[in-house]
């Protein structure tokens, strides 16, 4: 698996491990990968795909509090950029929010409305299930708000959804699948042309799919999540709320103890300049 994270590694190896009597640790483990720099160091690079500064109509956000619970029930949408060597190109993916499935994707050199349409159209035909009123959520990029689209996806039984603010935790499931393909497939180099780009994309999805295992997933793959919907969904969100907490709540701990000790240094001063005018504190 290309630029497997170092845990899921371990554990994808750990048997074959034990089977030929190799004992080994997931520190030492760690520390092996470190030592032969194996370890993955992710490179920033920043290119707008949204553009939400238009006056189409956008509708409410569907998931920010829905208790998903099974397979195409969310289908959750983005546009991601892909380097070519001698122009830009656009990755859009249509995602089952429950299972981290990828459903379906369109590659090409520009970000019209045909972009999504055909990530769309291709999740549909793998759909497995015939559930009815299924969420589309995105983010309020014109792509995804023009009536071109609008009309499309609804006459296809789509209940639209979008983010409301800048927030990527609003669309924080297709958020990281993008991350994923692109570090850890290789789809964040730059790439010879689109031929080779949406090869590659196809290659990727596959073995994401049915070989990437997920700790949100039990550690099953999403094909297996989809197939037999064992596992209760986890919100990337709650995750994120819960560390903001834990900040917030060392913060104010902190500052707290820092307020008690200044007020004990404040007592100690006033006790010692009574001490010194021959005054008594009791």
């Amino acid at each position: 698996m290309p630029k497997y994270g170092g845990n899921k590694l371990y554990l994808k190896i750990k048997n074959d491990l034990i089977k030929q009597n190799v004992d080994i640790g997931r520190d030492r483990f760690f520390k092996l990968l470190r030592e032969n720099h194996l370890l993955i160091k992710k490179t920033k690079r920043y290119h707008i795909t949204t553009d939400s500064k238009h006056f189409f109509y956008t509708s409410p956000n569907r998931i920010k509090d829905l208790d998903i619970t099974h397979s195409e029930q969310v289908l959750v949408n983005d546009i991601t950029y892909i380097k070519l060597q001698s122009q830009h190109a656009y990755l859009a993916l249509t995602t089952d929010a429950y299972s981290k499935k990828v459903m379906g994707w369109n590659i090409d050199t520009n970000m019209k409305v045909e972009l999504v349409k055909g990530a769309l159209q291709m999740a549909l035909k793998n759909r497995t299930y015939d559930h009815k009123n299924i969420i589309y959520h995105s983010d309020r990029g014109i792509q995804y708000c023009c009536p071109d689209f609008t009309d499309f996806a609804q006459k296809k039984g789509m209940v639209l959804s979008t983010t409301q603010k800048s927030d990527p935790y609003e669309n924080a499931i297709a958020e990281r699948i993008n991350g994923i393909l692109k570090y850890e497939f290789g789809l964040i180099n730059t790439l010879p042309n689109l031929e080779v780009a949406t090869k590659m994309v196809k290659q990727a999805v596959d073995i994401y799919n049915n070989e990437r295992i997920h700790y949100s997933l039990e550690m099953n793959t999403p094909e297996f999540a989809h197939a037999n919907q064992t596992h209760k969904y986890k919100s990337y969100k709650k995750n994120y709320n819960e560390k903001n907490n834990l900040h917030l709540n060392h913060q104010v701990k902190t500052e707290t103890s820092s307020a008690g000790e200044q007020l004990v240094r404040d007592t100690l001063d006033e006790r010692q300049k009574c001490q010194i005018n021959g005054k008594s504190t009791r």
